[in-house]
């Protein structure tokens, strides 16, 4: 366990801008490239979807890596952040690296370390991260893994693959400080992942966000698909209420075909466009030589666990958590709690990063709620909860309590509501895994908090 806790320490003193926000200077590619040429080009001695957005990229690459595993492929998966622990981030088969796992790894980038810092600089923590991914998934023969870009695309860590598809979900505002506050410039940053003569598939639906990307694309000789003009779906949703459960049910036609109605485990009608990607990128992944049935879709979209989207963890009253933390976001829980929740009273707990449009996401959920639980993360991005009372006074009426923790948050709570009630907590993936980790206790090797 010492090796493991050194190893640890190592990673964590390193510049984080999950916690700290990069400045535009600080984002290069330079530093990962030379990581990676000292630990031998792991990246490349497996296949690679890429997957980038401003929402859904992480259902949809959840998504994609359980299609490719019901298909028979072992599979990686890179995603960010994680819930609970830091070894979510890193899956292989839906099995989280184990900590002698991530201990070498990280030993082996600990060694590699100071030449690349003499010549291009100190790496970061996602650097490692990055690096750690591509190692461990080499490392386990891996065939096919599923990367989700960490912010932005351009100059992400994760963008010195070459994937057979590049993937880029929904476009909307978010990180506007480092992608810039024009969904044109946001997007020009997402597409910074589409790779010369190489597919892409693109969920972007507004207009200025998809002109860049197909112009992007027109100049990479990139063969572009996209939602709404070469594939599109209809959904039916899920419905839950304290005594039952209906699955949402999805429909996609491609120029290919019609595919037949397939269940999909995670509600909301974005969640649905998600899954439309999903085919047309297995689709592509066809076209590479990839097996992959019509059963290993429909199984993979019905029995995806991705936690924290729009997740039951409780009923009587029910309890549902979310990752949002955008307006577009935010936007999609109201919708789905519309769609799939019986009608009540709702109570928020609410916590917000200092990066996000603030103000924007309280006017999206404010109206929908009784009352109001702020409060704040383990993050100094955390907007402390006397702002989010000052900015939720500014807008409307709605009653608040200002709580120190999400563990406070989540008892107050507990004692207004009734069985009738439901309570949703939101706004930060940071929110949802410190409230995750107050209601489902961690089990070993287990790829989240079950």
């Amino acid at each position: 366990m010492r090796a493991y806790d050194q190893a640890q320490a190592f990673w964590y003193r390193h510049i984080n801008y999950e916690q700290t926000p990069p400045r535009p200077s600080d984002l290069t590619l330079d530093r990962m490239r030379a990581l990676l040429h000292v630990l031998g080009n792991p990246q490349d001695r497996f296949r690679i979807v890429h997957v980038a957005g401003s929402k859904g990229k992480g259902s949809t690459s959840a998504m994609l890596e359980a299609v490719l595993r019901s298909a028979g492929y072992r599979t990686g998966l890179f995603t960010s952040p994680h819930l609970c622990r830091v070894e979510e981030r890193i899956q292989v088969d839906a099995r989280p690296i184990t900590s002698d796992e991530m201990t070498s790894a990280l030993q082996d980038i600990e060694r590699a370390e100071p030449g690349v810092a003499r010549t291009v600089g100190p790496i970061t923590f996602f650097e490692i991260a990055t690096a750690l991914g591509f190692l461990h998934f080499a490392r386990r023969r891996v065939e096919v893994a599923v990367v989700e870009v960490g912010l932005g695309g351009r100059f992400d860590s994760t963008n010195v693959c070459l994937p057979l598809v590049s993937v880029i979900t929904s476009i909307s505002f978010d990180h506007m400080r480092q992608l810039g506050n024009q969904l044109a410039s946001i997007a020009r940053e997402k597409a910074g992942i589409v790779k010369p003569r190489r597919p892409t598939v693109s969920g972007a639906s507004v207009p200025e966000a998809r002109a860049v990307i197909e112009a992007v694309c027109r100049e990479r000789r990139s063969r572009l698909r996209q939602l709404g003009v070469d594939f599109e779906c209809t959904s039916e949703p899920g419905r839950i209420t304290s005594e039952s459960e209906r699955r949402a049910q999805v429909r996609v036609r491609t120029a290919e075909r019609s595919w037949p109605t397939m269940e999909l485990g995670l509600l909301g009608e974005h969640q649905a466009a998600n899954a439309a990607l999903v085919v047309a990128t297995v689709e592509e992944l066809r076209r590479w030589g990839l097996h992959i049935g019509d059963r290993a879709v429909a199984g993979g979209l019905a029995n995806v666990c991705w936690p924290a989207r729009m997740e039951v963890l409780s009923r009587g009253p029910l309890v549902v958590l979310d990752c949002a933390h955008n307006v577009a976001s935010a936007q999609a829980v109201i919708d789905t709690l519309a769609a799939s929740f019986p009608p009540g009273r709702r109570l928020l707990i609410v916590a917000v990063s200092n990066d996000k449009d603030v103000p924007g996401i309280l006017k999206v959920l404010s109206p929908h709620f009784a009352h109001a639980f702020l409060t704040r993360f383990n993050s100094p991005r955390s907007v402390p909860p006397e702002q989010l009372g000052e900015m939720l006074a500014q807008q409307s009426g709605l009653p608040f309590t200002i709580c120190a923790n999400p563990a406070e948050a989540w008892e107050a709570a507990c004692r207004m509501a009734t069985p009738e009630d439901l309570v949703c907590a939101t706004g930060s993936v940071f929110l949802a895994g410190e409230v995750r980790s107050l209601l489902v206790p961690p089990a070993p090797g287990s790829a989240v908090c079950p």
